[in-house]
């Protein structure tokens, strides 16, 4: 029996206003593909309610392995707030300062790329825990909309992943790869970053996407959350 935490979705309503907390966040970099992949730091507290609540509770947690494309045993849904289907009923686990770190990440992410006047929905939220040889190839995400945004939260790395058989100089066991929607001129066309614990990375819904396997003891765990965005990007092509 899940025991689910149900309550009325806050985290959907139109969003044209300037004066709002998403520019005050400071602590962050990108990586440009022809579009952009934010990375931020996880605050501690978040970082530790997050693992937490995975860890006590997993038991409860629906099973999200069919609507997921990775090769991986344990995936589990934290957050849900789409349509009700045979698979998956509404619920949420996150508490209301997760949430909110969340919505504003997002927030900040679209007002950083000069997205005017659009409708953020948060859709969906999970983890993956992924154990040796289980991976996750090449997919791209969608929630309620095809417009939108993806992300991927590092909550534990194993301490080792094991022997590179060969380019070893340019290691990919474990690594997540974005790739770009670009032709690759006079910008990056992939980026593997070398992730630790506590990074949270966004990028738009269509960027393709894929965690490689790793060798040897260990779990390698991370939270992907769907947010939905409702704009016009006829009108934002000439955003300033």
């Amino acid at each position: 029996m899940h025991k689910l935490k149900q309550q009325k979705n806050q985290y959907s309503q139109d969003l044209p206003q300037k004066a709002n907390k998403s520019s005050l966040v400071k602590d962050f970099n990108f990586v440009f593909l022809g579009q952009s992949v934010l990375n931020y730091k996880v605050p501690l507290d978040v970082f530790h309610t997050i693992n937490d609540i995975y860890e006590k509770r997993r038991h409860e947690l629906y099973p999200a392995n069919k609507q997921l494309v990775g090769k991986i045993e344990n995936e589990h849904s934290l957050f849900f707030d789409g349509p009700p289907n045979n698979k998956m009923q509404p619920h949420r686990y996150l508490p209301d300062t997760v949430m909110k770190w969340f919505w504003q990440k997002f927030q900040h992410y679209l007002d950083w790329n000069k997205i005017h006047e659009y409708k953020m929905h948060l859709n969906s939220c999970w983890v993956n825990e992924m154990k040796e040889n289980e991976y996750n190839p090449i997919h791209i995400h969608q929630g309620a909309l095809y417009s939108g945004l993806s992300s991927v939260m590092i909550l534990k790395l194993p301490q080792q992943t094991g022997v590179e058989y060969s380019a070893a100089d340019k290691p990919m066991n474990g690594r997540l790869q974005i790739l770009g929607n670009s032709s690759g001129q006079f910008c990056n066309t992939d980026y593997s970053p070398d992730v630790k614990e506590g990074n949270f990375y966004i990028f738009p819904y269509d960027m393709r996407h894929a965690v490689y396997p790793f060798n040897g003891p260990g779990l390698r765990r991370t939270l992907s959350f769907n947010c939905d965005v409702d704009y016009n990007p006829i009108t934002n092509r000439s955003a300033s």
